[in-house]
């Protein structure tokens, strides 16, 4: 088998995977500046071809579109692939170096937190979730 067309094969599958669990892909730095710029709450993954994202990452993110705590928009970047779309997703996570895979939740245009790969890589997909799960409770929980 073609390696080129083996890799086209897992990069579609992944893409198809985000889409299907319901985030709008970023492949463009005006995309991204579109979703990620918007008012209320933002949840980006961002994908990669790697083992802890087809086994933990993407389950987890698909989840999350079901968590009782809801995001306003959920948006994907795929690093390594939608490469200029990714280095602007990047600009709005200050403080954090580039990790992939990764999720960064968004308030208003401003990063509230990140959890990493070296919080993903190794981990059980439930513990990555439950890192989720408390951050959306710290930071999308609406006041009633």
């Amino acid at each position: 088998m073609d390696f080129q067309m083996f890799m086209n094969d897992v990069v579609q599958t992944a893409r198809k995977e985000m889409v299907e669990s319901g985030y709008r892909e970023l492949t463009s730095p005006e995309e991204v500046d579109d979703v990620l710029s918007k008012e209320g709450t933002t949840f980006v993954m961002i994908n990669s071809v790697c083992g802890c994202a087809g086994g933990i990452a993407r389950p987890a993110a698909n989840y999350m579109k079901n968590y009782e705590v809801e995001a306003d928009h959920y948006a994907t970047v795929f690093a390594g692939q939608d490469r200029e779309a990714t280095e602007q997703a990047r600009t709005y996570f200050k403080g954090y170096p580039p990790s992939s895979p990764s999720f960064a939740l968004i308030k208003d245009g401003e990063i509230q937190t990140m959890i990493e790969r070296h919080e993903i890589e190794g981990h059980e997909p439930i513990e990555v979730v439950q890192k989720l799960e408390k951050a959306f409770d710290q930071y999308f929980k609406k006041e009633v």
